[in-house]
């Protein structure tokens, strides 16, 4: 018994031993596990403090955090306008299973918990958190959650939300700790990731505002500049959509005049109203205005769909001198982050740049114009005071030369030549009356002044100057009424060259003579195709042929179009 107890004792001790060992392992392999997920979180804070870009920084940290707490699908959410998300990074899920799903999450459930009560949320189910409300269709299902807030100083920036953990029914302690360890990190990579990006902002907005000043000093148009105020706000803010709405003079209404980017041709030349259109909203107010989702905005009420695909939007006015003369809109992508405070400031002191170079072009426009006019004075009098008065004397000369010529030919002549003289001096006292037609109202100014004004009107339109030339007694054998539908047809002209004719120049011939008026316009666009019927064009039929006219559209021989409307010209029938 002896023996046999010893051998007892020490089978009792050895088994001791293999379980102080045993336990001395896990401990070993407790220590290691732990020091890994201290070096792993070590290698996750540097991995995202190295980043610069914003959305570089969101994605890593989710990836990150994925990795340190070993589960199967993470996300960050970014909080914007009135308590909601304004940006979901998803990480763990294919591209067509977050298509299928369809718009991120805005914050409801158990993510907007965390959003409503910014602390640590570990569940073992997540559908039991009275929060819950289900999954939409075709998301994947998901048990255990474990969601940590991120603090950009003393702002909750946004939550980290992480689920299903692998082989583990929850996470644990250990996750919690190690995930709150990596927010603190997240916080100041993101902090550090806006700082760079309003530093590069910064430095770009003041690179595009030297551009714009040099092409204002310049003296460059006003539809380039304000085309790359718009181009450079676009790119420096990384929207997908740019344009620019102008007031329509006498109504309340706003038309967008510019758009570049996605979808741009359904917003160019969109009239709206200012009650219940996003950019009526900004010029009212003269403030900027955002949106996390413009389609479904409360404020935009009228209009065409024309807003799929698009969700975060800013717009703000451009102001100069207290009067706001148009709307700056950006809208990104959906999807992607609303535009800050921080981008809406130097947005709005860069439209008013925009509002600048409508100014100082308006200006330059009535500089322009008072050197015309002050320059018509100039040739009207020069003209009465010198060549009138030398054609009269030249006139009386010859007049007077009559009775010492004998032959009947030379006689005839020299009275021919008096007469040319006279009508001469017609033609000079019309074109003295049509340039000295200032401050007059359309039906009083001569149809000399009233013809230029419609071509200048037509020049934005066309891209280029048309040639005009004016022969006869316009000003002074042209009835008032015959003078209307020369101003509409010559409109209407000149609106179907920019429109159809696709032409890089025109000229256009008015003349008077021979009891006639006509009007020949002729361009180098691509002609009228057999056939075509356009309800202008039958307008401009109709105004000739109530008048004993006819129109005439045929194609030069060097090709494009020509159009011919001639008028007999008798005064219009008083009206009983």
């Amino acid at each position: 018994m002896g023996t046999e107890g010893a051998r007892g004792a020490e089978n009792l001790r050895r088994l001791q031993l293999d379980e102080l060992l045993e336990e001395l392992q896990v401990r070993v392999d407790a220590a290691r596990h732990t020091r890994d997920r201290v070096h792993n979180l070590l290698e996750a804070v540097l991995s995202v403090g190295r980043r610069l870009e914003l959305p570089q920084v969101l994605r890593g940290i989710v990836e990150a955090a994925v990795e340190l707490v070993d589960c199967e699908y993470g996300a960050l959410g970014v909080i914007g306008e009135r308590q909601k998300l304004s940006q979901f990074v998803p990480v763990g899920m294919a591209e067509e299973q977050q298509r299928l799903i369809g718009h991120f999450p805005e914050g409801h459930g158990v993510l907007g918990e965390l959003i409503r009560h910014p602390k640590t949320l570990r569940l073992r189910e997540l559908s039991d958190h009275p929060s819950s409300y289900g999954f939409p269709p075709n998301h994947p299902p998901m048990h255990s959650f474990l969601g940590v807030p991120i603090r950009v100083g003393d702002e909750v920036f946004g939550n980290l939300y992480l689920a299903e953990k692998h082989g583990q029914r929850e996470f644990d302690l250990e996750d919690e700790a190690v995930l709150q360890a990596l927010s603190v990190a997240a916080g100041i990579a993101v902090e550090n990731a806006r700082l760079y990006q309003e530093t590069r902002d910064r430095q770009r907005w003041m690179e595009a505002t030297a551009e714009v000043t040099r092409r204002l000093l310049s003296g460059a148009d006003e539809q380039p500049v304000v085309q790359v105020i718009v181009e450079h706000a676009r790119r420096i803010l990384s929207a997908d959509l740019g344009l620019l709405a102008l007031p329509v003079e006498g109504s309340d209404n706003l038309q967008v005049a510019l758009a570049v980017g996605v979808d741009a041709e359904i917003h160019r030349g969109l009239v709206l109203p200012r009650e219940g259109s996003f950019v009526g909203a900004a010029f009212a107010g003269a403030e900027p205005v955002t949106s996390v989702d413009i389609g479904a905005d409360p404020r935009v009420t009228v209009g065409p769909p024309r807003w799929e695909g698009l969700g975060p939007a800013v717009a703000v006015p451009m102001i100069t001198a207290g009067e706001t003369r148009g709307v700056v809109l950006l809208a990104r992508a959906e999807g992607r982050p609303m535009f800050r405070e921080t981008e809406t400031v130097p947005l709005l002191a860069f439209a008013g740049q925009a509002a600048l170079a409508m100014e100082l072009a308006e200006r330059r426009r009535d500089a322009e114009q008072m050197a015309l006019l002050e320059d018509r004075d100039r040739i009207a009098r020069d003209l009465h005071d010198l060549a009138i008065q030398r054609l009269f004397a030249t006139g009386m000369t010859l007049q007077s030369a009559v009775r010492f010529v004998q032959h009947p030919e030379a006689t005839e002549r020299l009275l021919s030549a008096v007469d040319e003289l006279d009508e001469t001096i017609k033609i000079i006292r019309s074109t003295i009356f049509g340039l000295r037609a200032r401050e007059r109202g359309p039906a009083e100014r001569g149809l000399r002044v009233r013809a230029v004004s419609a071509v200048e009107d037509a020049v934005r339109a066309l891209g280029f100057t048309p040639s005009l030339r004016m022969e006869g007694l316009i000003d002074t054998d042209v009835p008032h009424p015959v003078a209307d539908d020369v101003v509409a047809v010559l409109g209407e002209a000149l609106s179907n060259v920019a429109r159809h004719a696709h032409a890089r120049s025109a000229d256009i011939r008015l003349a008077v003579g021979s009891g006639e008026l006509t009007l020949t316009m002729t361009d180098d666009g691509v002609g009228v195709p057999e056939g075509i019927h356009r309800s202008g064009l039958a307008n401009l039929a109709e105004r000739a042929a109530e008048r004993g006219g006819e129109l005439v559209l045929d194609t030069p021989p060097g090709g494009g179009t020509r159009l011919v409307w001639r008028v007999p010209l008798r005064e219009a029938p008083a009206e009983g």
